[in-house]
């Protein structure tokens, strides 16, 4: 247990990390859309539309900039291509997005390639299981802080586009994770991580109508008035489906809730991927050498640094990740929210898991591995309490139980045979290849890499780790038999 001055020193950097955003993404995208119109109370939507579209179409005239992002060697010098655009773009916008990017491309000092390797190497070698871990553990377990989560619904309405947003978030990781993704010159996972980056600014922009840096100026004035950190909603732009309307005129409340995707958020849900998925792999019996876990967590420490993240909130040991994790869960927020998004976006995922499951008595087992992984109080928190037909739990039951019992006594024989890692495959390969990869709604992912992920969707059909017939039983499982859909 920490000291109580330790975990009051903790909270009070948490505290203002919450309110601290990220001014080299939020300075360019106040540059790309410049100062918002202030219409009076009563504007209608039709108002309010045509006020903003211009700033609204720079937005998506940025997005069309940043596809034309290449591999990790070419940003330095990159520069758009405006013969490829199907518009004349403001120079100064282009200019805003290049400066972004050749002055924050570039890997730490601290970077270590063969880390980055290291971790590579590991997710490739597990495979389908990351991508279990992903949804009934990172995921889950990135739901749960109220505040995230409000943004979260608001920038997607994640309970109505659940599979859209699974997708976008795997295309991120998947660039990141690949060969060379972060650290080699053919790589691309550092312009997805940029994209993300000022994704994240355009959010806090659109919400909070303006730089944060300026509500956070208004707020810190010597006479500042009580509502300096408020802004209004707009009931004109309710219910509206585009989603950057409906951040604009969702409203929001710093003083109670903080930064939108302020600095505690984006290193809690990096957590998620790091920290949250080597917790999951020692709850599986599947513990990681100390130097792989080590090299994981250096590897999402890099991308936090690409993603703007401040030092203060990476964790360089399973120990300092735990207390910094579990810290953020569990200090006081000041969130107050009249709707609470969580249990929604929960429940969404674990349906989306579920139908993605053709055998009835196995579908429930992404929420039953989502309690087993996360606990029944975050799994409380998302809204994941539904209770599963007492015929799946048993059979969940006595696969953990058997599982864990056989794989202890055959290791004695073969170190590397795993009953848990081919169950965790065989169900990570079904919502892969259903929900990531599905060839009517593909991986968000450059068209560059969309056949290299498709090679490494097809390596992982078979455990190197594996015995051969325990990959025939696999591959049966997952190719001859009712898993593939």
């Amino acid at each position: 247990m920490m000291p109580a001055q330790d975990v009051a020193a903790l909270d009070a950097m948490l505290a203002q990390m919450q309110v601290t955003a990220d001014p080299p993404a939020d300075r360019t995208v106040a540059r790309i859309v410049g100062a918002w119109k202030v219409l009076p109370p009563g504007a209608t939507a039709q108002d309010l539309h045509h006020a903003h579209q211009a700033q609204w179409d720079r937005l998506q005239q940025a997005t069309a900039l940043l596809q034309q992002l290449g591999d990790n060697a070419s940003l330095a010098r990159w520069r758009a291509d405006l013969s490829r655009l199907d518009f004349v773009p403001d120079a100064d916008m282009v200019r805003a997005v290049e400066d972004f990017v050749h002055e924050q491309q570039a890997l730490p000092e601290w970077a270590d390639p063969a880390q980055l390797a290291r971790a590579e190497a590991m997710f490739m070698d597990h495979g389908p299981l990351s991508c279990i871990l992903l949804f009934c553990a990172s995921l889950p377990e990135c739901y749960v802080l109220p505040d995230l989560s409000a943004v979260l619904h608001l920038a997607g309405q994640l309970e109505q586009r659940t599979e859209y947003r699974i997708r976008s978030t795997a295309a991120m990781i998947f660039p990141v994770m690949m060969r060379g993704g972060m650290g080699g010159d053919a790589g691309t996972g550092r312009a997805q991580v940029l994209k993300v980056r000022l994704i994240h600014a355009t959010i806090r922009n659109l919400i909070l109508h303006g730089c944060p840096e300026d509500i956070a100026h208004a707020m810190a004035a010597p006479h500042a008035a009580a509502d300096a950190g408020v802004v209004a909603p707009l009931p004109a732009l309710q219910g509206e489906r585009s989603m950057q309307a409906a951040l604009f005129g969702a409203g929001w409340d710093v003083g109670c809730c903080g930064i939108p995707c302020d600095q505690e958020e984006l290193g809690y849900t990096l957590l998620t991927f790091s920290y949250v998925f080597l917790r999951s792999m020692r709850k599986l019996g599947l513990r990681c050498a100390p130097a792989d876990e080590a090299a994981f967590l250096h590897t999402w420490n890099v991308v936090a640094h690409v993603l703007g993240v401040r030092g203060e909130l990476m964790a360089h040991t399973m120990d300092d990740a735990a207390v910094l994790f579990t810290r953020m869960q569990q200090r006081d927020r000041r969130s107050e929210f009249t709707h609470d998004p969580r249990p929604a976006l929960g429940q969404a995922l674990m349906r989306a898991m579920e139908t993605s499951i053709p055998i009835t008595l196995l579908k429930p087992f992404g929420t039953l591995m989502t309690l087993y992984l996360c606990g029944r109080r975050t799994a409380g928190l998302i809204g994941v309490t539904a209770r599963a037909p007492m015929p799946s739990r048993m059979v969940f039951f006595l696969l953990m139980v058997l599982t864990r019992g056989i794989d202890t006594l055959a290791r004695l024989v073969w170190p590397d045979f795993s009953i848990a890692r081919l169950i965790t495959r065989v169900l990570g390969y079904r919502l892969i290849t259903r929900l990531l990869m599905n060839q009517t709604r593909s991986l968000q992912l450059p068209t560059r890499l969309l056949n290299p992920a498709q090679q490494m969707l097809d390596a992982w059909g078979s455990d190197p780790h594996a015995p051969q017939w325990m990959n025939t039983l696999e591959d049966k499982m997952t190719v001859k038999g009712s898993w593939r859909g």
